[in-house]
C-alpha cells in the first residue's frame, strides 16, 4: 500500500461489507495476473455501497471490476478502492411476459439461461459472452450481430458521491464497445426486454450459438475473451475483423514467453503458464505494431487495462 492511500486507508467509512487491503487482484482476473489493490470493497448491498461512496474522501480513487473477465490488472497494482459487487447485486426478476430486470454482478450465461426459463427471447447472445451484466452495459458487449444495447431499457446507478440515477437507452451514448456514460458511475442493475418465444425455439438458438462459440475461441484457456475490437468498415479494408487482420500480420500463435495469441483464435491473447501483466500487454503492443504495417489499420484494445505498470512504493 502506497503512503497517500495507507493514510486515507485510515478514514475508510463504516461498511456492512468487507473490506481486503493490499489483495492481489490476479485472483479476480480471468488472465491470472496483477498486482494489489490498495483496497478491495465487497458492499454489502447498493444502500451500503451508496453510503460508503458519500462519505468516501473525493480524493480517493474508485475503480469498479466485475468477474474480470475482460480485464487486465497491469504489474503494479490498482491505486485506491476497487469496487467488486457481489451476490446481493445479481438478482433476476421478471417484470413481464418481456421485460427482466437483472442485477450488475448477473453473469451474462445466468441470465440467458434464466431467460430461456421464462421463455423469453432475445438475450441467447449473452450465453456466450463471459462477464456480467454490469460489464455489458460498460462496453455494450455483443456477440453475432447483436449487443446489450439493443435490449436495453434503463439502467440504475450510482454516481461517484453515491447518489442515485436512471439512465434510458439514449443517456447510455451506446456505440460499437462502448458506453458513453463517465466512467466513475457504477452500474447496479439493468431493466431488459426481449421478446416471447418457445422453450423449443431459444434452446435452438442457444444450442447453434454454444457450438460455434466452442470450435471458435480456446474457451478452457486463461483468456480475457476479444484482446482488440474489430475496426469499423470505414476504417478496415474490406470490413475485415481484427482476428484476420492479425492473421494477415502473421501473428497467430504469436507468443511471448508464457503469453501468446490463440491459434485457435487469434483475437484472443491467452496466459499459457506464468506469462505477467507486462508479458501480456507488450506482447499486445507488438501484434497491434505487426498489423499497422502490414495493414495501416490501428487495432484498438477492447481488453481493459487497468492499474500501474509497476509498483508504487
Amino acid at each position: 500500500m502506497n503512503t497517500d492511500t495507507a493514510q486515507h486507508s485510515a478514514r475508510l467509512p463504516e461498511t456492512r461489507g468487507r473490506y481486503l487491503f493490499d489483495t492481489k487482484l490476479a485472483r479476480y482476473s480471468w488472465l491470472r495476473v496483477g498486482g494489489n489493490a490498495d483496497v478491495l470493497f465487497l458492499p454489502a448491498d447498493a444502500d451500503d455501497l451508496a453510503d460508503v461512496l458519500a462519505k468516501l474522501p473525493h480524493e480517493f480513487p474508485v475503480t469498479t471490476i466485475g468477474v474480470g473477465s475482460n480485464l487486465l490488472v497491469r504489474d503494479g497494482g490498482v491505486r485506491g478502492m476497487v469496487v467488486r459487487l457481489g451476490r446481493a447485486f445479481a438478482s433476476i426478476k421478471l417484470e413481464d411476459k418481456q421485460c427482466i430486470r437483472v442485477g450488475a454482478a448477473t453473469l451474462d450465461g445466468v441470465l440467458a439461461r434464466a431467460a430461456l426459463e421464462a421463455n423469453i427471447a432475445g438475450f441467447e447472445f449473452l450465453d456466450g459472452i463471459p462477464g456480467t451484466i454490469g460489464g455489458a452495459l460498460r462496453m455494450n458487449a455483443g456477440a453475432h450481430g447483436k449487443d446489450i444495447a439493443g435490449v436495453l431499457v434503463e439502467v440504475v446507478a450510482l454516481d461517484r458521491k453515491g447518489k442515485r440515477h436512471i439512465f434510458n437507452k439514449k443517456d447510455m451514448g451506446f456505440s460499437y464497445r462502448h458506453c458513453g456514460v463517465d466512467g466513475d458511475i457504477i452500474f447496479l442493475e439493468a431493466l431488459l426486454q426481449g421478446r416471447a418465444s418457445s422453450r423449443k425455439k431459444i434452446e435452438a438458438r442457444l444450442e447453434t450459438l454454444q457450438k460455434k462459440r466452442a470450435a471458435a475461441q480456446p474457451i478452457r484457456a486463461f483468456t480475457g475473451g476479444s484482446t482488440f475490437k474489430n475496426p469499423s468498415k470505414s476504417h478496415a479494408k474490406g470490413g475485415k475483423k481484427a482476428w484476420q487482420l492479425i492473421d494477415a500480420a502473421g501473428c497467430r500463435d504469436m507468443r511471448k514467453g508464457d503469453a501468446m495469441f490463440s491459434p485457435q483464435h487469434c483475437n484472443f491473447l491467452v496466459n499459457a503458464g506464468n506469462a505477467s501483466a507486462s508479458d501480456l500487454e507488450s506482447l499486445g503492443e507488438e501484434v497491434r505494431k505487426r498489423v499497422l504495417k502490414k495493414t495501416g489499420i490501428t487495432l484498438e484494445w477492447e481488453l481493459v487495462r487497468i492499474g500501474d505498470k509497476e509498483a508504487v512504493t
